[in-house]
């Protein structure tokens, strides 16, 4: 039950702070209450001090005159009695109670005539209250008041209710010595009561405490009311910005009419999004004709590349009959001409996705024999490169819905790259997944990127360095279609890069198509040994070693197009068509 009870409380209090942080104006409210409630808390502080004292003080001067006045007319009248024998004596003092008690001029509560310790008068002490004697009147006042002769003592006491014992209330209690007979000495004590005092401050005390309330409440009303009118435009203008960046540019941010503050806000909000409509309208225009240009441009190029290359095909035929400029020309010709329909065929591509046309033919499939295969696809360029790949893969299945010709793009691109700036260092792809998404990390310990390469790097026709030659051709186009073709499968695509200590890439996409993924399953730098991941290092089967259950005969020779298929061949257990997985040189598969 506490547990349940300090969880409530923690949540509370975190939506407690959230609310704070997220509203202007309940913070405005909030410290300006709090700032009235310190004021108001000191001053009424300071008022009830000095009504308290200023009551007490008055109030016991008063005390202090009328007990000097009816000790004076005690004395009197002691004086002018003749008392010749005890009884006379007795009858005296009965009588002056009696006369105190019956006087209507006095505000005592009770009187107290008692005989001085030594006394030798045969006389009883006389009081009005007998209840009260040993309560009100202590050794140490008697002692003091005797020690004082002609000066009254005062002294504070708890008078008990005569209804409630319990019950104390405030009084003070006034002692002096009069002579009753020339040998006898009697001290008379007056108890006044502070109840009515003590009424009255507590009323005071109600009344500024009321009063404190209805400041703060009305503090509180004014602020929120000002606050309100100070937050509302602005809330306004955050939502009709927040409407714009939506896309619903002819939002406006109303109460432009008027002469304050607030209308001369709202009437340059709304010439600043009229400004930015129009400039993204005339943005929109512009991009459309680009798009437009681009796209009828490399339609209109197709059919004259192709009568291009058919023509460079049969001179590049005819090379050997040539000088050796010639053929080397025409050698250099029949390359330029390749990159020429790859940079025209990602500039269509780049259209499509433009246009809103590209169109996603998504299969279910492993994803770990998609990354087999682009890796031994490239692996003629790492050993170009002197660069050794190794391929880790989960033992779990990697099965996802995407399209496979658009997902072999995006890792092949990934592959070439970090092979071309790996710089002769390891380069790592490792395959991951969970319950809702699958993921490809390709990680290279070359040149690496710096921050601001890595904001840059999906951007068109970017290059880190445009000073360095590309020795594989490229577009500058390829991670640009490649953060596409993932955006087209509901996926991700993110970089990591340090300068000298490599890049990463990592591919991560839906179990379902569409769905949105969440956490990718595998980091974008993942450590060495990961559990779920096979540790056994297959051993690099070189061609020419001859053909064994994981290895073809010739991984780099031409396919023969017109061999007939092995009816009798088993199916590998990565697909029906696989075949036997090849491991090329220079791979390793953990």
């Amino acid at each position: 039950m506490v547990s349940r009870a300090r969880v409530v409380t923690v949540r509370a209090t975190r939506r407690g702070v959230a609310q704070w942080r997220s509203s202007l104006q309940l913070r405005v409210v909030t410290t300006a209450l709090a700032i009235g409630l310190a004021a108001i808390a000191v001053l009424g502080l300071y008022l009830s001090t000095s009504v308290r004292d200023g009551i007490y003080e008055q109030r016991l001067a008063a005390i202090d005159r009328e007990a000097a006045a009816l000790t004076t007319k005690v004395s009197e009248n002691f004086s002018n009695a003749a008392t010749t024998s005890n009884g006379d004596l007795q009858s005296l003092l009965n009588d002056t109670v009696s006369t105190l008690t019956a006087t209507s001029g006095s505000t005592a509560q009770a009187y107290f005539l008692l005989q001085e310790p030594g006394g030798t008068a045969q006389v009883s002490d006389v009081v009005s209250r007998g209840d009260l004697t040993d309560v009100v009147i202590t050794d140490e006042l008697r002692q003091a008041n005797v020690a004082s002769e002609d000066d009254q003592v005062l002294q504070a006491v708890g008078i008990p209710s005569a209804v409630d014992p319990a019950v104390v209330r405030p009084g003070v209690i006034v002692g002096s010595t009069v002579q009753a007979a020339p040998d006898s000495r009697f001290e008379i004590y007056y108890l006044y009561s502070l109840e009515p005092e003590q009424e009255t401050l507590s009323f005071v005390h109600r009344v500024l405490l009321a009063g404190g309330f209805g400041m703060l409440a009305l503090l509180g009303v004014v602020t929120w009311t000002m606050a309100r009118q100070t937050v509302t435009p602005v809330t306004r203008a955050a939502t009709v910005a927040e409407r714009l960046a939506e896309g619903h540019l002819s939002e406006r941010m109303p109460g432009a009419r008027g002469a304050d503050e607030m209308a001369s806000l709202a009437r340059s909000f709304n010439e600043m999004a009229e400004s930015l409509q129009d400039q993204i309208r005339r943005m929109e225009e512009l991009s459309a004709m680009q798009r437009r240009f681009v796209s009828d441009v490399s339609h209109e190029l197709r059919t004259p590349l192709t009568t291009i290359r058919m023509a460079s095909e049969i001179i590049h035929e005819s090379r050997d009959q040539m000088d050796p400029d010639t053929s080397r020309s025409a050698e250099l010709l029949l390359g330029q001409i390749d990159r020429f329909e790859s940079l025209l065929a990602d500039l269509l591509e780049i259209s499509r996705f433009d246009a809103g046309a590209a169109v996603l033919d998504a299969e279910r499939r492993d994803l770990r024999d998609l990354v087999m295969s682009v890796v031994e696809q490239a692996a003629p360029l790492a050993e170009t490169k002197d660069v050794r790949v190794s391929v880790r893969l989960p033992d779990a299945d990697a099965s996802a819905d995407f399209d496979p010709r658009r997902i072999e793009r995006i890792l092949r691109n990934l592959v070439v790259n970090a092979i071309e700036h790996a710089e002769e260092r390891p380069v790592e792809v490792t395959v991951a997944q969970d319950d809702r998404a699958v993921a490809v990390v390709v990680r290279d310990y070359g040149v690496g990127m710096t921050k601001q390469e890595v904001e840059h790097v999906f951007d068109r026709f970017w290059r880190a360095d445009p000073a360095r030659a590309r020795t594989t051709g490229g577009s500058g186009l390829g991670l640009a279609i490649a953060l596409e073709d993932a955006h087209l499968h509901a996926g991700r695509l993110d970089a990591w890069g340090r300068p000298g200590q490599g890049a990463s890439f990592r591919l991560t996409l839906p179990r379902s198509a569409g769905v949105q993924v969440g956490e990718p399953p595998v980091t974008m730098a993942p450590a060495s040994h990961e559990p779920g991941v096979r540790t056994g290092q297959i051993p690099v089967v070189h061609p020419s070693a001859g053909p064994t259950p994981t290895q073809i005969p010739d991984l780099y020779s031409e396919p023969d197009e017109h061999a007939e298929p092995d009816e009798h061949a088993e199916p590998d257990e990565h697909g029906p068509e696989a075949g036997p997985r090849p491991v090329p040189n220079d791979l390793e598969v953990h």
